[in-house]
């Protein structure tokens, strides 16, 4: 874990566990570029919403492959992190718009599982982890196999995986 920034829009710092209800659920999501995350985003709001829980997204800047000049891998990495940022805000707002509350948002700088194990571990206030499979696929999604295959047993909340060929409708009707 190189670097962490967590927000919530313009908002107040993030709810530690002790100041959250006994029934609030956090929904984490892991936010890609991949058509299952707004999948599995979507299911994550409706859930929260219908039990008085909220939403938490990760994002994850991995560091780039081409390293070789440090001027402009450091230009690489600002423009990453102004993406994700960007990212975040946008889908902070459809959040917002589905649950009525302000997602909590986390940076982080590393590798994706590991970073998402790290902030699993390290967050009280996560209580689900919330992915959806790849759709048109043969296998379920790298984070997906990684997660079930090698790191089920160290889990410490459990995960919901959503069909990734959910359309919006289906998700509603379900959630």
């Amino acid at each position: 874990m190189a670097d962490e920034t967590t927000a919530e829009g313009a908002g107040p710092p993030p709810t530690s566990a002790a100041q959250l209800p006994p029934e609030e659920r956090t929904f984490l999501v892991v936010v890609d570029e991949t058509d299952e995350m707004r999948t599995a985003l979507h299911y994550a709001c409706r859930r929260a919403e219908h039990t008085g829980g909220r939403v938490a997204m990760l994002y994850v800047l991995e560091p780039p492959e081409f390293q070789h000049w440090l001027g402009v891998e450091r230009v690489m990495q600002d423009e990453a992190r102004q993406e994700a940022e960007q990212t975040l805000q946008q889908l902070a707002a459809k959040v917002q718009t589905l649950t009525g509350k302000l997602p909590a948002l986390h940076v982080r700088e590393g590798r994706r599982r590991e970073e998402l194990l790290a902030l699993i571990s390290e967050d009280p206030t996560i209580s689900i982890l919330v992915l959806a499979t790849a759709s048109g696929r043969e296998d379920p999604g790298p984070l997906v196999t990684y997660l079930i295959g090698n790191m089920g047993a160290q889990m410490r909340v459990p995960v919901t995986l959503v069909p990734g060929h959910l359309t919006e409708e289906e998700i509603d009707a379900l959630a």
